[in-house]
């Protein structure tokens, strides 16, 4: 089965199985680019567009910003989505949900294990940085070759303005305009929790949070064959 095929339920306005599950995944996201932007140097692991920008900050001298952070997080999270896309292949013969419930399992645990870091080595930043970011590009590649409309589950530019160039002000139907904006308030919930904790406890608690919350987005794929 082609993994693009899978999303076209969803892609023809019908409902998409897969939606709970990358929801959940996107109030994660917000909660993990919290724990790394606040909590380990200004660097992002979920938005690889911030750490292009930080790169160009930290280069042009500007203080607070990590050029070896952002590097070590581009590194690892390109290391993620090429493996993500080598799983692709391999799982070929897998139905999405199977493979989204494979990528998602493999980020719980190794958000598992950047929370253990955490707790025990907490100046280990790069390699928590390593570990989050691999986790997200894993994560990312696979999203991508899913293609659900407008659920990333990482990035909200292009779905901020699919919201606005397809509203009707703008003269469009407003298409999916529900997934849309529960896309922003599903980042936006996360990265609220997460800086809430990162400020009052830590990082070993919003991590375990958001290993917790990535086990709760793999319950959340559907089972069966009807699914896939």
């Amino acid at each position: 089965m082609n993994l693009n095929h899978s999303s076209a339920p969803g892609a023809s306005g019908g409902r998409e199985p897969l939606l709970p599950a990358l929801m959940t995944a996107t109030a994660v996201s917000g909660l993990i680019d919290a724990v790394s932007y606040l909590g380990l140097g200004h660097v992002f692991t979920a938005n690889m567009t911030g750490n292009v920008v930080i790169i160009g900050f930290a280069a042009a001298g500007v203080p607070g910003f990590s050029v070896l952070g952002s590097l070590v997080s581009l590194a690892a999270f390109l290391l993620g989505a090429g493996a993500a896309g080598r799983l692709a292949t391999v799982m070929g013969h897998r139905t999405s949900p199977s493979r989204l419930r494979c990528i998602l399992l493999l980020e719980t645990v190794l958000l598992a294990t950047a929370t253990t870091v955490a707790f025990v080595a907490s100046h280990a930043v790069h390699a928590l940085i390593a570990l989050i970011a691999l986790a997200m590009g894993l994560r990312n590649g696979t999203v991508r070759k899913l293609a659900v409309p407008d659920v990333t589950t990482t990035v909200l530019t292009l779905t901020l303005t699919g919201l606005a160039s397809d509203s009707t002000p703008a003269g469009g139907t407003n298409p999916r305009a529900g997934r849309r904006l529960a896309s922003v308030l599903a980042m936006l919930a996360g990265a609220f929790g997460g800086a809430v904790l990162v400020q009052q406890t830590g990082l070993g608690w919003p991590l375990l949070a958001s290993t917790f919350g990535t086990a709760a987005a793999v319950l959340a794929v559907p089972r069966g064959r009807s699914a896939g």
